[in-house]
């Protein structure tokens, strides 16, 4: 299963501060608006979001169809063949994509110590 670029998005109380404290580490801005209470920043190939009021905890996020640098890949393994590799092998998911559109979805899971997962697709 190709899950696509991986990043870990954090739930932040002050965005601000914890831009200031990443740059600090070496990440720079890669893309996002602060005006908006989120940025996404890159040191190398890591790969960090910043979301303020916008998520209850932090979250693993996958995005099938990018490559690190959020550029399409040319082949990739669709949202919805994933969901069904998943289900198959008796994943429970919180949330579903729809399985009878093609294109831009999302879903979600939890690991088994309550980490949440998202698997979010943009192409």
């Amino acid at each position: 299963m190709r899950l696509g670029a991986f990043s870990i998005s954090l739930a932040v109380k002050d965005l601000g501060a914890s831009k200031a404290f990443y740059e600090k580490l070496g990440f720079a801005s890669f893309h996002g608006e602060e005006s908006q209470n989120w940025l996404i920043m890159k040191n190398g190939e890591s790969v960090i979001g910043l979301f303020q009021e916008m998520f209850p905890s932090n979250i693993m996020t996958f995005n099938p169809g990018w490559d690190s640098n959020a550029q399409q890949l040319d082949e990739f393994e669709d949202i919805r063949d994933i969901q069904k590799s998943l289900k198959a092998s008796g994943v429970e998911l919180t949330s579903e994509a729809d399985e009878t559109n093609n294109g831009p979805a999302s879903l979600m899971l939890t690991d088994p110590d309550g980490n949440t997962i998202l698997i979010d697709q943009h192409v």
